[in-house]
């Protein structure tokens, strides 16, 4: 029924566009929906590596300026995330860990993401970088539908482009304050400016949180989830002539905070309400995905420790026929999880269970990217490059045994039996990955308004995984390789029969990298009755089609983006969590198809008053599954059926120097599985935002007052299968004041 209407829809709007009339305009720098404000008349993005109009490019792309980031009050990537349509994201474990699922492709522990990240040109290749403080940030674009012809490897799903605010030749900036529930602080300013006016500029960003925690633990008398972190960002830009920019980029993000806040739901209680009954510890019948339990009673409060730091050079020479552009990038991540192992209780070592758990990961990459872009005004367009990436990861997971002493750190080596907290098991394993890729796109109009496009790359990454001689299962000091590639073409056909109108059709491939799970934890997966896993994980490859609508009615103050997709996905990744040993392990499942669309509706409705509506629908079946084949025709997991978006934004001043600022957002996530099997479900959960507050209608100042899951909505925001339940954050009111100079 639902994939009925959206087909309607689409076919609607596109008969409805096919009759719009003609408007022009001219191509500037511009904000963009669904951040509820009057759109520009012309949004610029870069979605194929130039600057074009939003309604010429013919992707499914929901693109955030600056003033939309800052109405909206994007400050995390969950936030724009719960702006945009059929996608979502669960966040939980520690800051290095979420699950981001767009169109049907899912991010799970320890997997690559299913979106290629590019932050300011530089592509991520590290999925743990995702989940960052955002500010001073210019622009977000969201691009929906496979993009691996372009961003190559893993961007089976999409991809999403962050660029920061850039260098002024003016002295400007700004300086912000918050204070919210959990006691939480923040403060975050920028400066900017000329070092030589008109050829070497800078700027400066930097953002401190510190909170306290929403969650009580009832056995430790503190806090459960406390967070604090420190980022810091640098930019320089040198024109030393009109045809060359160079860019100088670094940031750096110091993040503390709780980690495995989850609860698990098999375990039954002792008297006391926190330590598990020895009679009788679990009753496994229980699992219920829309239980949720807001209190914690671990003996130890799980710790995320995790320190980034980036730095890249990206060149641009403008050789008058094309642009050359070469981009230098180098990434260090380390993070370090600790806590409680299953089942989180106030119990220690019981049934060779509730020890300790930790994880650490070092991983540091060098990448450089060279492409040559031909000018964008001719009637054929081009572009063709090549990327390498050199990354050196080494993982290792322990369980520990618990001395009541606290957890301590390891890394490299099990901690001895004769210290506190000694290590009951330890895998550890390096690993060195190498991607080489070539790629081109070639755009040609046939005739005026007729667009055709193909894209190729080709992408070949090779692993090695040297086992840790202190391994206490699977083959200590093995060395393991492995090569995975894939061509991933892209072939998209364009029609505008005026300005405001644009039906397009496309065919991708894409590819997410297979990889290594850790050296013997397949046999402690068969130990556990857990069938399925190898120690070697199988590529993700899928192929989607995809046709779409983008509209511009009532003289551009109404946009309509529309499209419907078709994606078959084999050897799709999929997480199961192994916990007599803490491993987070990855099996495939054979094949999956996923089919569904999502509209996008923006209005300037006048009178300082806007709106937006987004509503996404994706049908995933599992059409082959070894491990279970009675699982066949079940949805796949962590996808939820539909989400919808909304909200009306207010906006008008109330003296010269006065203005008044209102907003609500609403978001619903459909009916969500959490394994194959889809032995439970997470019900529909709508949430509900508001902002009200006073402001310099010329742009100089603001105070928000902001509401935050309003009604306190009690959702899990993951689920992990066999009972593993993380609440989603309480409701949170916050205060922000903001001044720009």
């Amino acid at each position: 029924m639902v994939a009925r209407t959206v087909a309607a829809l689409l076919t609607g709007t596109i008969l409805l566009g096919l009759g719009a009339t003609a408007a022009t305009g001219q191509t500037t720098e511009g904000r963009a929906a669904p951040a509820a404000d009057a759109p520009d008349t012309d949004i610029v993005v870069t979605a194929r590596y130039r600057e074009e109009r939003l309604q010429d490019v013919p992707i499914a792309v929901t693109a955030f300026g600056e003033k939309q980031i800052a109405d909206a009050k994007v400050d995390r990537v969950g936030d724009f995330i719960g702006l945009t349509p059929n996608v979502t994201i669960a966040q939980s474990e520690s800051s290095g860990l979420s699950a981001i699922s767009i169109r049907g492709i899912t991010q799970v522990r320890n997997s690559e993401a299913p979106v290629a990240v590019v932050v300011d040109g530089v592509l991520q290749n590290n999925p743990r970088q995702f989940a960052q403080e955002l500010f001073d940030v210019g622009s977000i674009q969201v691009l929906r539908g496979p993009q691996g012809a372009l961003y190559g490897r893993n961007a089976t799903g999409g991809a999403i482009i962050i660029n920061t605010r850039q260098p002024t030749n003016d002295f400007s900036g700004h300086v912000r304050a918050g204070y919210a529930t959990g006691r939480e602080y923040m403060v975050e300013g920028s400066v900017s400016g000329p070092i030589v006016t008109d050829t070497l500029l800078f700027r400066l960003g930097a953002r401190y949180t510190d909170r306290k925690g929403y969650f009580d633990n009832i056995t430790v008398g503190k806090k459960q989830d406390p967070y604090r972190d420190v980022s810091v960002s640098g930019l320089i830009k040198w024109m030393p002539t009109e045809t060359l920019t160079v860019d100088l980029r670094a940031s750096l993000s110091r993040t503390r905070g709780g980690a495995l806040d989850f609860r698990y739901q098999p375990a039954n209680l002792a008297a006391d309400g926190k330590s598990l009954d020895a009679a009788n510890p679990f009753d496994f019948t229980r699992a219920d995905a829309n239980q949720v339990d807001r209190t914690f009673y671990s003996t130890n409060i799980g710790h995320d420790v995790r320190d980034i730091d980036d730095i890249s050079l990206k060149m641009d020479l403008d050789l008058g026929f094309a642009t050359l552009t070469s981009i230098t990038a180098y990434n260090r991540l380390e993070e370090f999880v600790s806590g409680d192992q299953v089942p989180y209780t106030a119990s220690r070592n019981i049934f060779g269970l509730d020890g300790t758990q930790t994880q650490y990961i070092d991983i540091s990459a060098f990448s450089q990217e060279l492409r040559l872009t031909s000018a964008s005004s001719s009637r054929l367009r081009w572009m063709i490059g090549g990327y390498f990436l050199d990354s050196k990861r080494f993982i290792s997971t322990t369980t520990g045994f618990d001395s009541g002493t606290g957890i301590a750190r390891v890394e490299h080596s099990p901690r001895p039996m004769t210290a506190d907290n000694p290590s009951l098991s330890f895998f550890g394993d390096d690993n060195r990955n190498r991607d080489y890729a070539g790629f081109g796109n070639i755009a040609y109009d046939i005739v005026p308004g007729l667009e055709a496009s193909v894209a190729l790359r080709y992408d070949k990454e090779t692993r090695r995984q040297t086992v840790s001689p202190y391994n206490t299962g699977g083959v200590p000091g093995a060395v393991n390789r492995a090569s995975f590639d894939k061509w991933q073409p892209k072939v998209t056909l364009a029609y505008k029969p005026s300005d405001d109108v644009n039906v397009y059709a496309s065919y991708g491939e894409g590819f997410r990298s297979g990889q290594f799970n850790q050296n013997g934890t397949a046999a402690a997966a068969q130990a556990a009755g857990v069938a399925g896993v190898s120690d070697r994980v199988p590529q993700e490859n899928t192929l989607t089609y995809e046709v779409g609508t983008k509209l511009q009615l009532a003289d551009r103050r109404v946009r309509i983006d529309a499209a419907l997709f078709d994606t078959r996905v084999k050897n799709q990744q999929y997480f199961v969590f192994i916990g007599a040993i803490g491993a987070q392990v990855l099996v495939p499942i054979d094949k999956v198809r996923l089919t569904g669309g999502e509209v996008l509706v923006t209005a300037d409705m006048g009178g300082g008053l806007s709106a937006y509506a987004g509503f996404g629908y994706t049908d995933s079946t599992i059409k082959r599954y070894l491990v279970t084949p009675a699982d066949v025709g079940n949805r796949a997991p962590y996808v939820p059926k539909t989400t919808i978006n909304g909200g009306l934004q207010y906006r008008t001043p109330l003296t010269d120097n006065l203005g008044l600022f209102a907003r609500a957002d609403y978001r619903r996530l459909g009916r969500q599985y959490w394994d194959p099997e889809n032995a439970t479900a997470r019900s529909n959960v709508s949430l509900a935002d508001f902002r009200l507050g006073i402001e310099d209608p010329n742009g100089g100042w603001s105070v928000i007052g902001s509401l935050e899951n309003a009604f306190d909505k009690k959702y899990n925001s993951e689920y992990v299968a066999g009972g593993f339940a993380h609440a989603a954050t309480p409701r949170v009111w916050r205060i922000d004041l903001r001044y720009n100079f």
